[in-house]
């Protein structure tokens, strides 16, 4: 193991139960080089995380909640959107703290701080949200399949499995390479929106009163039903343990002064790659409140339907080919991440090492499951429900991943001099505080029948 992968013992004074283990997703911990005297070519070495990150910010499963929101309720719900984007990009810039500061992702983190059966039932809320995750991309990656070249969702399902190679071909090639394949298709995803969003003609001034928020999305379960769907696709929690994990590969030197470095340049690649990801999902229910509110259809949830009705709509197939590429860019990026997030869950909490390839297929294999009967029974109007209730699923289980992240950061005993500074601890804290209290509130309306 080289220098930069080596893990120090743990000062006797720390707050952690146990002791590091190997490092996080050791075979490419450190191989990142940072060279350079200029802060702007040091800068650009760290540049690529925060994009791994953004993709899960926009994965299929976003589409659904999106779509569905833009056509129920026009542009109402873009407070959300944009407040859900605040909230990813203060727990990044946290996750990045972890990371470098105490050397640990967070799902090693969990393990060293918590006795066992507590972290073991955080490692199962994990994994059921990493499963929540790949469910949606399996989804969509069929549904794109489908829109493009006209294969059966029945075995678009099934072809998903096969991505596991484009993953093992990318690792193979190097870290950077996976960040450019990332970046290059979130580039093609944002040429795609612009194109639709110029043929949709959006009110400028509806979508600056939408940034406003609104009471009645607490008086309203069926906008909260969706607004939490938002939430729950931006908001990933499998980000928070990816992203802890990724800012190591980075050959930063692991002094105080390399990680204050580190923890700065980091934190400005995440939030940056997040505003990115802001205006790709404010894209998506802008689309669906210019092309399908406006015109009365405001019941669009299905990808495949809102496929089917941009062409007309807008009036050029170009815009629904757009659609497709964009769909289907998503669905490959969000995999490649999705690997990634569940080797780190399983290697973090368990210090389990699978083969990247069988740890795919295990994950593949759960989502494609229920996907495929969900397909057989309901058809296309299935999938989409199914989508939406995967990210409300993640919303739930995202206070699981987020209060143990504000309290490690939070903690001197853990941080050492790298604990998050008061107002970003207060911050993260009334953030966890509202995701609860709407996780609570959307319980309480299920059990009332609402």
């Amino acid at each position: 193991m080289t220098e930069l992968t080596q893990r120090l013992p743990d000062s006797p004074f720390s707050g952690w139960r146990g002791r590091p283990g190997e490092a996080s997703l050791a075979e490419v911990n450190g191989s990142v080089g940072v060279r350079g005297r200029s802060p702007l070519r040091r800068f650009l070495a760290f540049v690529g995380p925060g994009y791994l990150v953004a993709v899960g910010y926009m994965d299929p499963g976003n589409w659904a909640t999106s779509l569905a929101g833009g056509s129920q309720f026009g542009y109402a719900l873009m407070a959300v959107v944009a407040l859900s984007s605040l909230m990813a990009m203060l727990l990044q810039a946290l996750c990045a703290r972890l990371g470098v500061g105490a050397g640990r992702d967070l799902a090693q983190a969990c393990r060293d701080a918590f006795p066992k059966p507590v972290a073991f039932v955080l490692w199962m809320l994990a994994e059921a949200a990493i499963c929540a995750t790949d469910l949606a991309e399996v989804i969509g990656t069929a549904i794109g399949l489908n829109l493009l070249f006209g294969i059966p969702l029945e075995i678009g399902v099934v072809v998903t499995a096969l991505d596991v190679f484009l993953v093992l071909l990318l690792q193979r090639v190097g870290f950077r390479w996976i960040e450019a394949f990332v970046i290059g298709l979130l580039f093609v995803i944002a040429a795609c929106f612009a194109v639709q969003l110029a043929m949709a003609d959006p009110d400028l001034g509806a979508i600056i009163r939408g940034l406003a928020p609104t009471t009645e999305l607490v008086k309203n379960p069926a906008m909260l039903y969706i607004a939490l769907g938002i939430v729950g696709a931006t908001v990933m929690p499998h980000n928070l343990y990816l992203h802890s994990s990724v800012v190591q590969t980075r050959g930063y030197e692991r002094t105080d002064a390399g990680k204050r470095e580190a923890i700065r340049y980091a934190t400005t690649d995440s939030t940056i790659a997040l505003v990115f990801a802001f205006v790709i999902n404010a894209s998506i229910l802008i689309l669906a409140a210019a092309a399908f509110h406006a015109n009365g259809r405001t019941e669009v949830a299905e990808l495949g339907e809102a496929h089917t009705l941009l062409g007309p709509l807008l009036g050029g197939a170009i815009a629904a080919t757009a659609f497709g590429v964009a769909l289907l860019c998503c669905g490959l990026n969000s995999t490649v991440t999705a690997t990634l997030a569940g080797q780190v869950v399983m290697e973090g909490f368990l210090r389990i090492r699978l083969a990247p390839w069988l740890r795919r297929l295990i994950t593949r294999a759960i989502a494609i499951t229920p996907a495929i009967a969900v397909t057989l029974i309901y058809g296309e109007s299935g999938t989409a429900q199914l989508l939406v209730l995967s990210q409300v699923i993640l919303s739930l289980q995202l206070p699981f991943a987020v209060i143990p992240l504000v309290w490690f950061t939070a903690s001197r005993s853990k941080m050492g001099e790298f604990v998050a500074p008061r107002w970003m601890s207060v911050a993260a804290g009334v953030t966890a505080a509202v995701i609860v209290a709407l996780n609570m509130k959307l319980l309480y309306d299920f059990a009332s029948g609402l």
